[in-house]
This record gives C-alpha cells, structure tokens and sequence, in this order.
C-alpha cells in the first residue's frame, strides 16, 4: 500500500496531452500526481500506462470553470496532501485560472514550485511582472520554442516538450527553452 503522506504530490494542469510523459516520469519518481484534464478518455489510457494507478488522481474539470476549478484543487489537497511541485499549461484565455490555483497550493502548502509552461510567442518577462507567485512559491518558466531541421522547421513534439520539461524540473533554472525561439522569421 502507498503512503500518501509521505509522498510528494504534483499537480499537473494538461497532464493527458503533451505533458502526459511527464505525468508518468512524476509517478515513477515517486510522487502522487493530481492531474487536471477535460478528456476522460485520455486520462484513463494515462491511467492504463502508468506503474501505479492509485499514484494518480483524475481531475476531470475544464479550467475556464473558475468555481469547479477552484473547489476541486481544495478537494485533491484535502484527500491528497500538500501539494510540492505544480506544473501548468494553461491558454491565455483562461486568466484567473493560474491565480486560482496558485491562491489555492499556497494557503495549504509550505514551500513549493511552479513550473509554467509557455508558448513560443509568450513575452516571459511580462508574464513574470503579472503572475506575482506567492512568497512561498519558488516560480520557474519553461517557454516551448521550434526545431529547425535543415531548410524547414517544425513544432516540438509531444516527447520533445515532455523531455524539456522533465529537464527544466530537474535543473530548476529561472528560464528554461526548449528547443529554440531564434530566428523568429523561421518557426513553422
């Protein structure tokens, strides 16, 4: 049996689509992963390939849905624990979806992280003036860029973005790129 409080807990906002690598890698390194998704499907084949399925909690909820978003981080703390590590990939479209859960991890939670993913036309330095983490929060960004291969250039992949992200959790730099963001005139 695994002893939830003992354990690190994650929460993943988008842990079924491009980050569903590092919903599992947070698994297999011993944490209990709540994961925020709309997809049931999707979260129950992440379900299926984890190593451990009681290390995973599904939290089914669109996070432009401010009340659902809000009671049901409340809800995975309280049966969960602490949260350490949040990793979220969030469109700009949903604005008080960051400054609801970051409200939420931070009046139950010590010291924890924030990794938020960023796409590749996001001005960083912008958005770190306007999220403002909590004292508590150690607040890291990961912006996703493009490859270029020869005399073409393409999106990263889902392994590619899963890979940079398990890095920059890893590494814990301020600013972490993955792939590239320059020239700007080549991305796809």
């Amino acid at each position: 049996m695994i002893d939830k409080e003992n354990m690190k807990h994650a929460l993943v906002v988008g842990g079924t689509g491009m980050l569903q690598e590092v919903s599992l890698w947070l698994v297999r390194n011993g944490y209990h992963v709540s994961i925020i998704a709309r997809n049931r499907e999707r979260m129950e084949h992440l379900i299926e390939k984890a190593e451990s399925e009681s290390q995973i909690t599904p939290l089914l909820v669109n996070y432009h849905n401010d009340h659902a978003l809000q009671e049901i981080v409340k809800k995975t703390i309280k049966e969960n624990g602490k949260i350490d590590v949040v990793l979220t990939w969030i469109h700009s479209n949903a604005k008080k979806a960051l400054p609801i859960i970051m409200h939420e991890v931070a009046n139950r939670s010590s010291k924890w992280e924030l990794f938020h993913i960023l796409g590749s036309s996001s001005n960083i330095d912008k958005i770190r003036r306007t999220v403002k983490p909590p004292e508590n929060c150690l607040y890291y960004q990961i912006q996703l860029g493009f490859i270029i291969e020869g005399n073409h250039s393409r999106w990263l992949t889902h392994q590619e973005i899963s890979n940079g992200v398990i890095g920059a959790i890893c590494t814990k730099q301020n600013v972490y790129t993955v792939g590239q963001l320059e020239p700007w005139e080549q991305r796809p």
